[in-house]
C-alpha cells in the first residue's frame, strides 16, 4: 500500500510515543474527534496509517516532525546515520554526536 513507509513499524512506533507522552487512546479518540477508537487501533497494528490531518494533529501534540512519526520501509543508508536515525527513533530525539570528546 505504501511502499516506503514501513506500517507495522510505524504503528508500533506512534503507540509507543502516545503512551510514553501519558495519552490514552481515548485521550487522542478526543483530540482528534474521532467517533470511535478504531482507526487508532488499526494505526497501532499497522493496517493504516493516520491521515495527513490527524499526523499534523498527532506531531504538534508529540513535540515531532510530522517525518519523524513515520518508519521508512527500507533504506539504505551509510552505517552512521542508520546509527544516528535508531537512537533517534529510540530515545524521541536526534542526538549528534561531538568529535573529540564526552
Amino acid at each position: 500500500m505504501y511502499p516506503n513507509i514501513h506500517l507495522k513499524g510505524t504503528g508500533i512506533y506512534l503507540k509507543k510515543l502516545i503512551l510514553k507522552k501519558g495519552y490514552t487512546v481515548r485521550d487522542i479518540q478526543v483530540l482528534l474527534h474521532l467517533s470511535c477508537p478504531q482507526p487508532i487501533y488499526r494505526w497501532f497494528k499497522g493496517q493504516v496509517l493516520p491521515s495527513v490531518d490527524h499526523l499534523y494533529t498527532l506531531s504538534r501534540l508529540l513535540y515531532m516532525h510530522m517525518e519523524s512519526l513515520l518508519l521508512p520501509e527500507r533504506e539504505i543508508l551509510p552505517e552512521e546515520m542508520r546509527q544516528r536515525l535508531i537512537a533517534y527513533w529510540r530515545a524521541g530525539s536526534l542526538t549528534v554526536p561531538v568529535k573529540g570528546g564526552a
